[in-house]
């Protein structure tokens, strides 16, 4: 176990810990299909699609089941999935605006 905290004391900085952590997705979140090179605003737009392809899906469920369609079991997963992506989607709608707020404010 000493062995272990001392190979974890070498690592080469805390975001070389981290390195495998942006591969995987959340609960809700399915990766994105963006690349690398692309720009913040088309990674944002397909995240955002993402999201709407999420919301949309969950609500096609409701109304399958109530047509009698699906199991109720399914519904529930399909809207607390959507949900967890609508609050996501409103957390990083509030930083955007945080941060948009933060730079107008700096003085020129």
């Amino acid at each position: 176990m000493i062995d272990s905290l001392a190979a974890l004391g070498r690592t080469a900085s805390p975001a070389a810990m981290l390195d495998g952590l942006a591969s995987m997705p959340g609960p809700a979140m399915k990766p994105a299909n963006v690349a690398a090179e692309t720009s913040f605003a088309a990674a944002l737009s397909a995240v955002s699609q993402n999201a709407v392809t999420t919301l949309r899906g969950a609500e096609g469920m409701s109304l399958q089941a109530l047509q009698g369609d699906l199991d109720t079991r399914e519904v529930v997963d399909a809207v607390m999935t959507a949900e967890q992506t609508l609050q996501a989607a409103i957390a990083i709608r509030d930083k955007i605006v945080t941060a948009y707020l933060e730079v107008s404010r700096m003085a020129i």
